[in-house]
């Protein structure tokens, strides 16, 4: 039964109708899964966006990637996956495809529906149904506010649910002391943010050894 914006049916019918659907496969490890909008978080120079493009390297040896890059330019990426030593550059799987925003574009009025719309444009020419974000403050310039974090966020999983996608989003972690476990606190913006997440896992240092790194799951 369909009431304005609502489709209604019995729980026991929506176990069987589910039931008839395939269940969502693991994206990478159990940290991800189809269907999800996903988000990694971490401190500032601790590896999230290398582990990013690690995850996005793996998954698209199988299925097509689309990485939204908001950070590096194709040069520092470029540079970035080079062995200086032996001048050998990484091979990446040809279904990653890696887009970079106008940085003239950023800011300008009507910019955030602009950049999902152009996302799902994207997603569709390129046959992609995993779409990487690096990072969420590029997308959504006032994510510590939560009337607009909600919004936004609406938008996106309105996005996954019409194009049948999978999101990850990363993003900052505001100053916080080191030594401490990292909570789900620590997600930088709007707590609305981190309530519209499916998934959350983010890298922290080790309080033993600043050359190690861990990776913990906050939500799933």
């Amino acid at each position: 039964v369909d009431i304005g914006m609502l489709t209604i049916k019995s729980a026991n019918q929506t176990v069987v109708d589910a039931a008839r659907r395939p269940d969502p496969r693991e994206l990478y490890h159990e940290l991800w899964y189809e269907g999800e909008v996903c988000c990694l978080f971490a401190d500032s120079n601790l590896g999230k966006s290398i582990f990013a493009v690690q995850m996005a390297d793996e998954i698209a040896r199988s299925q097509n990637v689309l990485y939204v890059d908001c950070e590096l330019s194709d040069k520092q990426f470029q540079l970035r996956y080079l062995d200086s030593e032996s001048n050998t550059k990484h091979l990446f799987p040809e279904g990653l495809y890696r887009a970079e925003v106008n940085p003239y574009a950023i800011g300008a009025d009507g910019y955030e529906e602009a950049i999902i719309q152009d996302i799902e444009t994207a997603a569709q020419r390129l046959d992609c149904k995993i779409i990487m974000i690096d990072n969420l403050t590029y997308l959504c310039n006032s994510a510590d506010k939560g009337v607009d974090a909600g919004v936004f966020m609406m938008k996106l999983m309105a996005l996954k649910k019409k194009r049948n996608l999978s999101l990850l989003l990363i993003a900052h972690t505001p100053k916080r002391d080191l030594s401490s476990p990292i909570t789900q606190n620590h997600l930088a913006g709007s707590k609305k943010l981190y309530n519209f997440f499916d998934s959350v896992f983010a890298i922290g240092m080790s309080a033993k050894d600043s050359s190690l790194r861990y990776v913990k799951q906050v939500k799933v």
